[in-house]
């Protein structure tokens, strides 16, 4: 009696400890291919330069011309006609050439509102099909090709209404291209080099961001519609090149069953890089038999359930539906900054292009910070800090004076820095976050929360000419509050990333069955005191 009075009360998960995953598909590719070589990690850079196309299809309505993202130093609509003329010919913006000069803010955001309202609903549409039935790599060629026709018929575009509807048409389908990118690319090598992907995948949206100003300022006395034709040209080129020179992600086929497709595809990896291909291969082929038998369930996780299982999965789980919340309510901050920012240059009194140019660049050693973080730094704590940092500097923009234009445009700089990297990583922290037969879907889900903090941004940009509180101000304290709501979220860094919703919960659980065991308990005898 005594030795049971004495025992300790917290002791069942030693008697029944939590399973623990065996190898997941990840270590076994690894196990037998070996590391990444430098061909396969080329062709994971050259998939994730598709963020370059993503990166070109938002901008300001006024960008190649007569811009309406800033404001006329006196209002054109109260003096006659004859008084006044556009400095450039009246083609070269949609504000010009459709006469929006005098339009109320709701028409002006119109076709900004329209692109960011298709992104979103496209998200919601189109992230399952790259778990389900079409994977990533046809989902991110479907994806690029639609949109460069979009783009292509915007340029025909005969009115306001009609270009705001192609741009809705052009976000539905440039919605998933980001996502599909990013998880492609870091599927395609091994645990070594997905930071490193990951960055490259960041730089190139950079670069496609950079090309923006550049293009504009290239084409500043041509019509707006130049601009979207050389955008979606070169996209509808790399689409044809990526479809013959990328492959499948061999662990989205492992999970939905193609096995056969799956080995094939690791078999090119193999040869590409110089690697066995025949004992080697043989030997993975019957582990990943008995890893796939292992881990089907019904359906659940692998290759059945439709087009919604992904979700289906999601919403069956507690655990699951609090980290998607808590991750999109950060992502929703972090969008509205990230993709309002950029609109509000035009009211800071400085040169529109130079503006637009730094805040570019402010990418650059953002995709750098992003790197160093993800290697040596927490997830959580980063996006918490760099939240809180941008809505400081955002706040900052109010209250400096007008006057001091070189301050207030170093602070919405440094917001906007601090924004984009808080942006890379949390689609990083979510590519961590869920496994394989899901993670498309959530990250698809989180870059829809960012896009519908952009839907609210372009409204509040033009709110904010008269009252910057009404955009700077809004912008920082969203981006802060939301950027809370991480603290909720376990930490990843330096975890493999699982394959199924069930390795997920076992590790988890086992993660949780090891913070416990350390924790010193209390033991209890007959004489203590209750």
């Amino acid at each position: 009696m005594a030795d049971t009075a004495t025992a300790p009360l917290l002791t069942r998960h030693k008697a029944n400890p939590p399973k623990v995953p065996s190898a997941s598909i990840d270590d076994m590719i690894e196990k037998y291919i070996g590391d990444t070589g430098a061909m396969q990690l080329l062709k994971a850079v050259f998939v994730a330069l598709a963020w370059a196309f993503d990166a070109q299809q938002w901008h300001c309505v006024g960008v190649a011309g007569n811009s309406s993202c800033k404001p006329a130093v006196a209002s054109p609509c109260a003096l006659p006609l004859d008084t006044w003329a556009w400095d450039r010919p009246a083609k070269t913006s949609v504000v010009s050439e459709w006469a929006l000069q005098c339009a109320g803010p709701a028409l002006v955001s119109l076709p900004a509102s329209s692109f960011f309202a298709g992104c979103l609903v496209g998200g919601f549409v189109l992230t399952t099909l790259a778990d389900s039935v079409l994977g990533r790599k046809k989902m991110l060629l479907v994806s690029l090709v639609s949109m460069s026709v979009a783009g292509l018929l915007t340029a025909l575009a005969p009115n306001v209404w009609a270009y705001a509807a192609l741009r809705f048409v052009s976000g539905f389908a440039r919605s998933i291209v980001g996502t599909c990118t990013l998880v492609l690319s870091t599927e395609l090598v091994g645990k070594k080099w997905r930071d490193t992907v990951s960055v490259a995948a960041f730089f190139c949206y950079t670069v496609g961001f950079l090309s923006l100003p550049a293009l504009a300022y290239a084409l500043r006395e041509e019509s707006w519609r130049s601009m979207y034709f050389w955008m979606s040209v070169p996209c509808l080129f790399y689409a044809t090149l990526l479809h013959f020179l990328a492959q499948e992600s061999p662990r989205w086929l492992l999970v939905r069953g193609h096995k056969r497709d799956a080995i094939e595809t690791l078999r090119q990896i193999a040869t590409l890089d110089g690697g066995n291909t025949t004992t080697d291969l043989s030997m993975l082929e019957l582990e990943l038999e008995a890893c796939i038998t292992m881990h089907e369930d019904g359906g659940s996780s692998g290759g059945g359930g439709g087009v919604f299982a992904a979700l289906q999965a999601m919403w069956e789980r507690p655990w699951a539906i609090r980290r998607l919340a808590a991750i999109m309510v950060a992502g929703f901050g972090v969008g509205m900054v990230y993709f309002g920012m950029p609109l509000t240059v035009g009211s800071l009194g400085s040169n529109l292009y130079l503006s637009t140019a730094y805040n570019a660049l402010a990418e650059v050693p953002s995709s750098i910070l992003s790197g160093l973080l993800m290697a040596r730094a927490n997830r959580r704590s980063s996006v918490e800090a760099l939240a809180a940092s941008a809505g400081a500097c955002s706040l900052a923009c109010v209250a400096i004076p007008q006057r001091a234009e070189a301050a207030r445009m170093a602070a919405e700089v440094l917001s906007f820095f601090a924004t984009c990297t808080a942006y890379d990583l949390i689609l990083i922290y979510t590519i961590e976050l869920f496994p394989t037969s899901v993670r498309n879907s959530a990250v698809g889900l989180v870059r829809q929360a960012m896009v519908l903090g952009g839907i609210a941004a372009p409204v509040l940009v033009a709110l904010g000419r008269e009252r910057s509180i009404l955009s700077f101000g809004v912008f920082g304290l969203v981006i802060g509050c939301s950027g809370l709501f991480a603290a909720s979220l376990p930490e990843t860094r330096g975890r493999s990333m699982s394959d199924t919703m069930e390795d997920e919960e076992m590790r988890s659980q086992a993660a949780v069955a090891s913070y416990t065991s350390t924790i010193p308990i209390a033991k209890y005898s007959d004489n203590d005191p209750v």
